[in-house]
């Protein structure tokens, strides 16, 4: 879709009686999240100093997000999803716990025991890097660096409890770089979450596979990419047992076009997808989300347009909203309204006990939030 200034924005399309009534969560201008009703309508903030992005919001009404990248690591310029820090805010906006390290990337999964999942990037052993296939070498880069994804278990204290390595448990005979995709990292994580089981579930862009990997000894369980999807993100389990995936669908064969998926954990087959019509006018060749409604909608991010909607199982459109919230970005060029994700949480759910949720209280953002 074009987007002039007379593009609209913000709410859409609302269908009561079709939506699932909660409240979105979702970032805006790199240092705020912004939670909405179905109305389109902002009724409470958080924002942080380092920056937010892929906020949570948990049960006792606690923000989790990542921060913006660190401005002195050198080392991770052109590549994406960085963070300097992951972090709590309380619902007032006050900092209860933060982990910092400049080298963590894209995900986190706060635990049932309290514990905190991180994925970061670590140099790869150079005998690795010769051994692993694919991908191409960019004017400057080094051919014997790579950078590998690890995961770390983080205590509330800081102590890191685990210590996951990728390349010690996938192949470079099978787990090959896309062509089109530079050598500076290998697997490129975008995505971790828990199985029903508390094993992790991971997403990995460059290689167009997600993994399940056994909490307890790190070894690979089941790893998926039948050849269709394309740098996809966003891999977790629904309450029902299957796994939602938003398939970006970067260099397909033919048309680049995205695609949000439902698959059987157990067969691996697909079982729903959502796509456009023509299919090539719902893309997004970053991020994007997928998260299934308890009434069995799901509510689907389009990470570069700023657009996430409501799609009932016939993928009827019930709900629908673009970010109006836009920002320079020198980096690329232009106004942007990126959201790395969204996320709808029930009007019944534990974080909005006792909360003054009066959207009166925003007014100033109806339609334009200052940077």
């Amino acid at each position: 879709m074009a987007r002039s200034e007379h593009h609209p924005d913000g709410l859409i399309h609302y269908n009561p009686q079709l939506s699932w009534r909660g409240y979105t969560l979702f970032t805006a201008n790199y240092n705020t999240a912004l939670l909405m009703d179905m109305e389109g309508r902002i009724v409470h903030r958080w924002q942080y100093q380092k920056g937010i992005t892929n906020a949570e919001l948990l049960p006792n009404g606690n923000l989790m997000a990542l921060a913006m990248p660190s401005e002195n690591v050198e080392g991770q310029r052109g590549l994406n999803g960085q963070a300097a820090s992951c972090f709590e805010l309380d619902w007032d906006g006050n900092l209860v716990w933060e982990y910092e390290d400049p080298w963590m990337h894209h995900d986190f999964q706060r635990m049932p025991n309290g514990n905190t999942l991180i994925v970061k990037w670590e140099p790869m052993p150079r005998g690795m890097v010769r051994k692993v296939k694919g991908g191409y070498n960019a004017d400057g880069d080094d051919p014997k660096h790579m950078l590998g994804d690890t995961v770390l278990e983080v205590t509330p204290d800081g102590v890191i409890k685990k210590h996951w390595k990728s390349w010690h448990h996938f192949d470079t005979a099978t787990e090959v770089i896309c062509p089109l995709d530079h050598r500076m990292e290998w697997t490129h994580c975008n995505s971790i979450s828990l199985s029903p089981k508390g094993d992790w579930l991971m997403s990995f862009r460059r290689t167009s596979t997600i993994a399940e990997i056994s909490a307890r000894t790190g070894k690979v369980k089941w790893k998926w990419g039948d050849g269709t999807t394309g740098h996809q993100h966003d891999a977790k389990y629904t309450p029902q047992g299957t796994i939602t995936i938003f398939d970006n669908g970067i260099h397909r064969r033919g048309i680049d076009y995205s695609r949000a998926l439902e698959i059987d954990a157990k067969t691996r087959k697909i079982l729903w997808q959502y796509t456009d019509n023509p299919p090539f006018s719902f893309y997004s060749l970053m991020g994007g989300s997928v998260d299934r409604l308890p009434n069995g909608n799901t509510l689907i991010c389009e990470t570069a347009k700023g657009q996430f909607f409501e799609v009932t199982l016939d993928k009827k459109v019930v709900w629908e909203y673009i970010n109006p919230f836009f920002v320079s970005n020198p980096r690329v060029g232009g106004r942007m309204n990126l959201v790395f994700r969204a996320h709808r949480y029930g009007l019944e759910h534990a974080a909005f006990a006792d909360r003054d949720l009066d959207p009166d209280r925003y007014k100033n953002l109806n339609r334009l939030y200052p940077a």
